[in-house]
């Protein structure tokens, strides 16, 4: 593992420490006002000790509040990329063994998919369906699942072909336990790749989404919110918005070099 990619399995290491020990690691409540330390400079620019990062425009505590929006975005991109993943695969697995119809079916399905502008679905069916936590992952789950649905289709065509699953389907084992018990385990590297790419995707676009108010709703606080927060102060107090800029930059270049070190791993023909 090279240095890059050490720095890289670190920072999300870090991210996934800070997420899950938020509530002993966070100084301060991230929803209590102190209108005295109100816009604080962080260390280093006139700030003190007492608000490392500084504070927002209601005295809050960035650091605290960037410590819980790395769990609420991680929490969303961990829990949408194996919604993705889940549902990709499963659709993709049942087109190839179907075949015919069906796969004409799932395969139109995936096209109407791929050519629609999530974005835009997702803005309409917030705006819609109204917006809470659980919908939000799920909605967040349907990004990317028809790139998923395209390659775990190929992966069960390719092992179809081959002998090991022609064998054991003669020997007459249940296709449910032929995909699951042998061409899954097959694929899992290649479908494990193509997460760590769906991965990031969700990130940015989870911090879209929050950025413009129809993400994670208050009093929850994500990394877009706060730099949807931080936007009408760039000038008097930018440290409101770099701060969860540069975790949401990091993040997704962390996990894209993860991926790439991965598909080098799991790709017998780069050894």
């Amino acid at each position: 593992m090279d240095l890059p990619t050490r720095l890289a399995a670190g920072w999300v290491l870090l991210m996934v420490v800070a997420a899950l020990a938020a509530a002993h690691i966070a100084p301060y409540d991230i929803t209590a006002i102190d209108l005295r330390h109100r816009l604080a400079p962080p260390v280093g620019f006139g700030g003190t000790m007492l608000h490392v990062l500084g504070t927002d425009d209601l005295g809050r505590d960035v650091a605290s509040r960037l410590i819980y929006s790395i769990r609420t975005s991680l929490l969303v991109a961990f829990g949408a990329t194996a919604i993705s993943v889940f549902v990709g695969t499963a659709i993709g697995f049942t087109a190839a063994y179907f075949r015919r119809l069906v796969e004409h079916v799932l395969l139109l399905m995936i096209d109407v998919q791929a050519s629609l502008p999530f974005l835009i679905v997702a803005l309409a069916m917030l705006a819609f369906l109204g917006n809470s936590l659980t919908l939000f992952v799920a909605l967040m789950g349907l990004y990317g699942w028809e790139r998923n649905a395209r390659l775990a289709r190929g992966l069960a065509m390719a092992a179809g072909a081959q002998g090991y699953a022609s064998a054991t389907r003669q020997l007459g084992a249940h296709p449910l336990r032929v995909y699951v018990r042998h061409i899954l385990p097959n694929s899992a590297a290649t479908l494990l790749v193509a997460a760590t790419v769906t991965f990031p995707e969700i990130v940015l676009v989870e911090s879209g989404l929050s950025f413009l108010g129809l993400g994670v709703q208050p009093p929850m606080s994500s990394l877009g919110v706060m730099v949807a927060a931080g936007r009408e102060y760039i000038t008097r107090a930018p440290w409101m918005l770099l701060a969860p800029s540069l975790v949401i930059v990091l993040t997704a270049v962390a996990v894209s070099v993860l991926g790439d070190w991965l598909r080098d791993q799991l790709d017998p023909t780069l050894r």
